[in-house]
């Protein structure tokens, strides 16, 4: 059942590029994001206060990690990623998203000395060229003509504000547990969020969603944020870290099989060379060291 649920959190994870791709242009990137997570930390104080016995008390020195990991997991990633899915496809943001781990290990070996093993780094080649060759639609060499298009460029801000939330966590989870950490940065940014919706008119435009737009967003709030990371860390506590992980290889996959039977996206030979070049640098570098 734990490897059910696993398969299920990166098929949920996959999906919501579907539906945040359904939701872009319908509704603007900052009322789709506060929307989202207003849902999800409901759901998440609820979790957390199941978990813990209560909702774990916030000491002052914790405070300022919230607040970056809010500002960088929540608030500019998702701004970032609804901002990019009106201009591309939802198949490319996955992959170019995809190269997370890849600049995690980068910056995880410059910031905190992990070892950055030969492997990783012709993993972090093999990415690298992928997301360009997707990027470019499998002509990088134009990228130094005509530049990276917003939509792109959005998605390349989603993955500098995973990698600085993902490794703002390492202290933060110091002192609190990974449900905790996740829902106090998700109310964080919920809050934050929260301005930017209503100057782009979050009261008006809230009459004139329909019951599909709702659907999108609970799915991106309930099943995207909170079940897929309930049930990731159940698999973690399970199986362990390791072998959790290689499930997140399946998000990117599941994304592009998604977006071409329900968006109708086109598989093109570039992003099936890209998608190779991506997954085969991400399974490098994630994949356990060797014992002798």
């Amino acid at each position: 059942m734990t490897f059910v649920k696993l398969f299920l959190t990166a098929f949920f994870w996959g999906g919501t590029f579907i539906a945040g791709k359904q939701l872009a242009g319908q509704v603007s990137p900052s009322c789709a994001a506060f929307l989202r997570f207003a849902i999800a930390s409901v759901f998440l104080l609820v979790l957390t206060r199941k978990m813990e016995g209560r909702l774990p008390p916030i000491q002052a020195g914790q405070i300022v990690w919230i607040g970056l990991s809010g500002l960088t997991g929540i608030f500019a990633y998702n701004l970032f990623f609804f901002t990019g899915l009106t201009f591309i496809n939802a198949n490319r943001a996955s992959l170019i998203i995809a190269t997370n781990p890849i600049f995690i290990s980068v910056f995880s070996a410059l910031l905190f000395r992990e070892t950055l093993t030969p492997g990783k780094i012709v993993g972090l080649v093999l990415s690298v060229s992928g997301a360009m060759t997707i990027i470019s639609n499998g002509h990088p060499w134009i990228l130094f003509n005509t530049g990276i298009g917003p939509g792109e460029l959005a998605i390349l801000g989603c993955v500098l504000s995973w990698v600085s939330y993902s490794l703002l966590g390492k202290p933060m989870m110091k002192t609190l547990s990974p449900v905790a950490a996740v829902c106090y940065s998700s109310v964080a940014g919920t809050v934050m969020l929260f301005f930017p919706a209503v100057y782009s008119g979050l009261f008006q435009a809230l009459p004139g969603y329909t019951l599909p737009h709702w659907a999108g967003l609970f799915y991106l709030g309930f099943f995207g944020t909170v079940l897929g990371f309930f049930w990731y860390y159940q698999g973690i506590q399970k199986i362990g870290p390791t072998r959790a992980g290689v499930f997140i290889n399946f998000v990117p996959v599941s994304a592009v099989v998604l977006s071409f039977f329900i968006l109708g996206e086109p598989l093109t030979p570039a992003l099936a060379a890209g998608a190779v070049l991506v997954l085969s640098g991400v399974y490098l570098t994630t994949r356990p060291a060797r014992t002798s």
